[in-house]
């Protein structure tokens, strides 16, 4: 009872972020870093980029926005050893948006896993939750093998002071292997985030722009009292499927041109989207 009651407020917390129900958190993929291999933008033309993206999100109604380094390709995990002008970068970037829409909730991502970074990022620039990879159960992920991180990045989030940072952490996360835990079931996977202290799980598809599986998200429906959250393949076309089995969305591929996660963000599908979770929205009971 003890437990349930925590996560209760872990839920009630997640949710008193946003205005409305099922919120929807738009991504912004920011354009290559320094020292990346596609860099070519200077960081005002960077900045400049997520400012009006921010905007287009809040001016169509989007409930949050997650800002990500998704155009540094090939990733590198911490161990690697990413470098500090990305985290240097990814502050100012975050910052920027975190001014330009200081009423709408904001998180970090940093890729591949570099998780600890995205929460001095988060800490500095008073965002309220990052996206965490790899918190429970390594993987094989197409950047090299992810391991377990939950109990030093927690351990770093009460020594930095950011327990008001939300850590939400993908299970069975897109672009990976689980092959070496195939006799962990999903349920399981969220059972064990859960009971080691996540502050709510992302299901994804198996890569970005691919819906995530119904059934996954129907093993999970009442089975945590954690935040369920779509990570990946979300449309206008099948908002209508995952309505009743999540509490949130990322949507990120499709508020793209051509629906591409490479392109530019497209401010007519941002607002078609958000039309339809409005139309939702008013067909809930009250």
């Amino acid at each position: 009872m003890v437990r349930v009651a925590w996560n209760n407020r872990k839920m009630a917390k997640f949710l008193s972020l946003f205005a409305k129900p099922f919120p929807i958190i738009g991504m912004i993929h920011v354009r290559a870093l320094p020292g990346t291999p596609l860099h070519k933008d200077s960081m005002d033309r960077i900045i400049g980029a997520v400012r009006d993206e921010a905007n287009i999100y809040r001016e169509c109604g989007v409930d949050g926005v997650l800002v990500e380094n998704m155009h540094d390709i090939p990733y590198m995990r911490p161990s690697d050893g990413v470098g500090p002008e990305i985290t240097a970068a990814m502050t100012r970037v975050a910052l920027a948006v975190r001014e330009t829409v200081p009423d709408v909730p904001c998180g970090v991502q940093i890729l591949a896993g570099c998780n600890r970074e995205a929460l001095a990022v988060a800490k500095a620039c008073q965002l309220q939750f990052i996206r965490a990879e790899g918190f429970v159960f390594g993987h094989m992920a197409d950047e090299g093998f992810t391991d377990a991180c939950a109990g030093p990045l927690l351990r770093y989030r009460k020594q930095i002071e950011a327990d008001d940072v939300l850590v939400i952490t993908d299970i069975k996360k897109k672009h990976s292997s689980h092959a070496i835990t195939a006799d962990v079931s999903i349920a399981e996977t969220a059972h064990a985030a859960d009971f080691f202290l996540s502050d709510g799980l992302i299901v994804t598809g198996s890569s970005t722009g691919c819906s995530a599986e119904r059934v996954d998200l129907q093993a999970l429906h009442g089975k945590t009292t954690l935040p369920l959250i779509v990570g990946s393949g979300l449309t206008l076309d099948n908002l209508h499927n995952y309505w009743t089995l999540a509490h949130a969305a990322i949507v990120g591929s499709h508020f793209k041109i051509n629906g591409h996660w490479n392109a530019d963000l497209c401010r007519k599908r941002v607002q078609a989207f958000m039309d339809g979770v409005e139309t939702l929205r008013r067909q809930q009971p009250s």
